[in-house]
């Protein structure tokens, strides 16, 4: 069996896996001061993983935590994914294949995998990333803003007067500044993502399907005027496919 992770910038999320499939336990951790002691209380009394195999966006420091915590319960230390140029029958269109987010990639494995190509993916936690994946695999490239509670904040740093006393409430019309801010960044986020998918459409030879994946994804689904549909894990079910791969590779080898 395998334990995967899933380190984001929120929260790291992690799944044990049954090989080839399926999970045994899964869970997640926000990242603060006490995530070794919650995290090492998450996975102490889980089965010993033969492989533990991550993918990180965050930095160098948080991931050698998390490799103290893996070889102080099972050890063993993380295999990490770096984002490829080609693997799974996904092909990066970045000219630095590293420079794609890994979450980016392994969402698109995830999504490959279930027979959703053509389509477009949005990533809506910290960032809202959107990319656009052909029938055959092939990543068209992206783009990358502020997901909607950080433009909130960067709009409250960068403003003297714009100090809501609530959180604001999401709205078509706002007469009042908390709903106003509020409602201006989900409904940016949500203009983004149309008018990306709507563009991608000639691209794709066809209506893609829109999947949404993220923390802040259930949130920003209504207010969408496309169909759309919600991804699950989609960067541990990438990673657990990406896996399944390397198994079956070093087999035939």
């Amino acid at each position: 069996m395998r334990l995967l992770l899933d380190m984001g910038n929120t929260r790291l999320k992690w799944a044990l896996q049954a090989q080839p499939s399926g999970w045994l336990a899964r869970g997640a951790v926000d990242w603060g001061d006490d995530m070794a002691t919650a995290l090492e209380s998450a996975l102490n009394g889980l089965p010993r993983p033969d492989h533990v195999m991550a993918a990180s966006v965050v930095d160098a420091g948080r991931e050698a935590q998390v490799t103290a915590i893996t070889e102080c319960l099972f050890a063993c230390s993380p295999s990490w994914l770096r984002t490829p140029a080609s693997a799974c029958g996904i092909r990066n269109a970045y000219a630095e294949p590293s420079r794609l987010g890994v979450d980016r990639f392994l969402a698109m494995v995830a999504a490959f995998a279930d027979g959703h190509a053509p389509c477009v993916l949005a990533g809506v936690g910290t960032a809202l990333t959107l990319d656009a994946l052909a029938e055959d695999g092939q990543h068209l490239g992206g783009l990358i803003s502020p997901g909607p509670l950080l433009m909130q904040r960067s709009l409250l740093d960068a403003t003297a007067r714009v100090r809501p006393e609530r959180p604001g409430e999401i709205l078509e019309l706002a007469d009042n500044t908390a709903d106003a801010v509020a409602s201006g960044c989900w409904q940016a986020a949500a203009a983004l993502v149309e008018r990306f998918t709507t563009r991608m459409a000639a691209r794709l030879g066809t209506t893609p399907t829109l999947i949404l994946g993220g923390g802040d994804a259930e949130q920003l689904l209504p207010l969408l005027s496309l169909p759309a549909q919600l991804g699950s894990d989609t960067v541990l079910r990438g990673l657990a496919v990406w896996a399944n791969a390397q198994v079956k590779t070093s087999l035939a080898g």
